[in-house]
């Protein structure tokens, strides 16, 4: 499968999911707090197989793209070595692209583990707020009593 082709379904399955996974959705308002009835929300699920992307891509790009160097390094020693000029040429290309790979796969690591770091704070968060939103004996307070702590 081409890059092209490859791009193209994973465009495809990111607009099937509905976007990036976090966005603005609208809520009843309660009569205070907030900023004009909007609250922020954030799917873990979403969020996890975004960086599960992201990581399998910094699998196969460290792959490929050291295959790739490593084939047009050797081709640029052979150029060198039988006297062309392209020799030097390719082997400052070769630079070039070990250098744009590496930052690359920084960037691919970086999303990964970040989404992955997200995800869970945000289950943790979730729990924090759910425990301090219930009663002592642990049963969860209505709407109106949630109302109150928006005044």
């Amino acid at each position: 499968m081409s890059f092209d082709e490859e791009w193209a379904a994973l465009v495809a399955k990111a607009s099937e999911r509905g976007g990036a996974g976090t966005r603005l959705n609208e809520v009843a308002d309660l009569g205070g707090g907030g900023s004009g009835g909007h609250d922020l929300s954030a799917v873990q699920d979403e969020l996890g197989a975004i960086g599960h992307d992201a990581h399998v891509l910094f699998g196969r790009l460290r792959k490929d793209g050291d295959l790739a160097r490593e084939s047009s390094d050797d081709a640029a020693t052979a150029l060198k070595n039988a006297n062309f000029t392209l020799g030097e040429e390719l082997g400052l290309t070769v630079g070039v692209w070990d250098s744009q790979l590496r930052t690359l796969l920084q960037s691919c690591a970086h999303i990964s583990n970040h989404l992955d770091y997200s995800a869970k704070s945000y289950t943790e968060q979730d729990r924090e707020i759910e425990a301090q939103m219930r009663h002592r004996d642990g049963s969860a307070m209505s709407v109106s009593e949630i109302e109150r702590y928006y005044k």
